[in-house]
């Protein structure tokens, strides 16, 4: 999905951008002397054929000054530097983290505009979101996108459910294999489980009804029975924690709809009736679950009655993140600290508060939702974007504080250029899609993707790369085309000067093709990497860069 303030912008960019191009490239066919020639020393294309051997293609490369001397990189959503919110290429809310081997996976709601008949985007009143977006990084600053999980609705694993909010995803190791299990809100009155072998799909249904219902016992009083948080314990006996709402505003200080519930051994099935999580003070939504030293955290977003006095009293604002704590996971929890003020305190602009709160390489976090994205391209429609921030810890070993940045975290170590990467990993971006590549793809949703739909002057960025003090001499990537299409290697800003070209024009349109390009200048040290794109119809799959 790419994000616009009109379709008609979308469109006009496109028209401007290709035009450009296709100037460019008209102006090599009537003068042939401009090519470099054909496939020579300098750029090599291999087709890979239906048995996975790669084929020489007979290709011509472009005149990269040429095709390049008139585009402009688009312009970015957030700044260079800065790492939040950690994805662009959509919207995602309501976010969940996932620690799997050595990796973060990020689970967030599918927040996807709809359009008035002007173009100008509607207000997000989350009725269609079906879907559920997972990315990955293992330094929290770089994220592979793994796509939109088709999560229910007629199409979706769940056909049984309209909606899918609010994601929360947990492992176990069941008959020696480890399984994935990802639980969701269909809208305010339920709680799905798929299950899966890899934590990014394919999902399916296990159980083709609701885990949790107005029906299960103590749910039916239950406002808002969403906003699931699971927590596996030491033991491997895992927790589901769910609901909020205020029912009425009477009961605004002490709504009563919390609740918690012990899963089955086979974490799709319930293992005793839900309990009410007593005394959770302006309840309003989003549970969260953590241990820390023995002792369980149970976090959530204030309501938005919170008075001046009640404030005073039990320190913490409307639409802030509370904790409470228990020496056991069904509780009685006791109030602790607040961690998270409402997004609009960081941003200028508010709504609701979501977190999760996870640890990762020895350090805590928190990651939560702001608009941030949205008022910058001019939007004023409640679609929310995820962040992530530091989480302190105070001398009790409490959750203490965090605050809200543009910045985000520091990048945990540096990225590797010498390894197959997939395109679709990024730190940064401006005016490309992400597609699903591949029939698991798309036929659930997430899997492998490929980045598609590239406007001239559109790209991509890797944070912290280090080539080394030996260095990059060539670089290869794997791609699709349907047309023609170059690609601009730049070295810390995208409208650096290039470092190397390559020409994807040749590359198959059904089988991905392996090109490979010498650079024109070997790049050593940490940078952060940039590819620029000019061309149409063509999809990038991998990169990576030889010595």
């Amino acid at each position: 999905m790419k994000i616009f303030n009109t379709k008609n912008t979308l469109i006009l960019l496109r028209m401007v951008a290709v035009s450009f191009f296709l100037t460019a490239c008209s102006k090599d066919v009537a003068q042939p002397e401009q090519y470099i020639g054909q496939a020579d020393d300098n750029v090599t294309n291999e087709s890979e054929t239906d048995n996975g051997e790669l084929t020489d293609m007979d290709t011509k490369s472009l005149n990269f000054t040429e095709v390049f001397e008139n585009i402009t990189p688009e312009k970015n959503l957030k700044g260079l530097e800065d790492h939040n919110p950690v994805m662009v290429q959509r919207f995602g809310a309501d976010p969940y983290a996932l620690v799997y081997d050595g990796r973060v996976y990020i689970y967030m709601t599918g927040d996807k505009p709809s359009y008035n008949a002007d173009g100008t985007v509607k207000e997000n009143t989350y009725g269609n979101i079906n879907t559920i977006n997972v990315i990955s990084s293992d330094d929290l600053v770089n994220w592979t996108d793994h796509g939109t999980i088709f999560a229910s609705g007629m199409t979706g694993a769940s056909t049984w459910g309209k909606n899918s909010w609010a994601p929360a995803a947990a492992y176990k190791n069941i008959d020696g294999k480890d399984k994935f299990f990802l639980y969701f809100a269909n809208n305010g009155n339920g709680i799905a489980v798929l299950t899966a072998d890899s934590p990014v799909g394919p999902f399916t249904d296990p159980i083709n009804k609701p885990l949790i219902s107005r029906e299960t016992p103590t749910c039916a009083e239950v406002t808002w029975l969403f906003d699931p948080a699971v927590l596996m314990d030491d033991d491997q006996r895992a927790y589901i924690y769910f609901g909020g709402g205020v029912p009425s505003p009477e009961a605004a200080a002490n709504p009563g709809t919390a609740r918690v519930c012990e899963l089955g051994d086979d974490m799709i099935s319930l293992k005793g009736e839900p309990k009410p999580i007593e005394n959770v003070a302006y309840l309003f939504e989003d549970s969260g679950i953590n241990k820390i030293d023995g002792t369980y955290y149970y976090s959530y977003c204030t309501n938005f009655s919170v008075t001046p006095e009640a404030s005073r009293e039990h320190g913490f604002d409307n639409g802030e993140i509370m904790t409470m704590k228990s020496d056991s996971p069904m509780g009685p929890f006791t109030a602790c600290n607040p961690v998270l003020k409402n997004p609009e305190r960081f941003f200028g602009v508010g709504g609701n508060n979501h977190h999760c709160i996870f640890e990762f390489e020895g350090e805590w976090y928190i990651t939560y939702h702001a608009r941030m994205l949205e008022k910058k391209m001019g939007i004023d429609g409640g679609y929310r974007s995820t962040h992530i921030d530091k989480l302190e810890l105070n001398e009790n070993n409490e959750p203490s504080v965090s605050v809200g940045t543009k910045e985000g975290v520091d990048q945990l170590k540096a990225f590797d250029p010498y390894a197959e990467t997939k395109a679709v990993t990024m730190s940064n971006e401006s005016g490309v899609d992400t597609v699903q590549f591949g029939d698991v793809a798309k036929k659930y949703g997430s899997g492998d993707m490929i980045l598609a739909d590239m406007l001239p002057g559109s790209w991509v960025s890797v944070s912290g790369v280090n080539f080394g003090a030996e260095g990059a001499s060539s670089v290869e990537v794997k791609a699709l085309s349907e047309g023609t299409g170059a690609i601009k290697i730049c070295l810390d800003a995208p409208d650096a000067e290039a470092v190397g070209y390559v020409d994807v024009s040749g590359a198959d349109a059904k089988e991905l093709t392996t090109i490979t390009a010498e650079l024109e200048t070997k790049i050593t040290g940490e940078h952060t990497l940039y590819f620029v794109f000019s061309g149409d119809q063509f999809r990038l799959f991998s990169w990576k860069f030889n010595k």
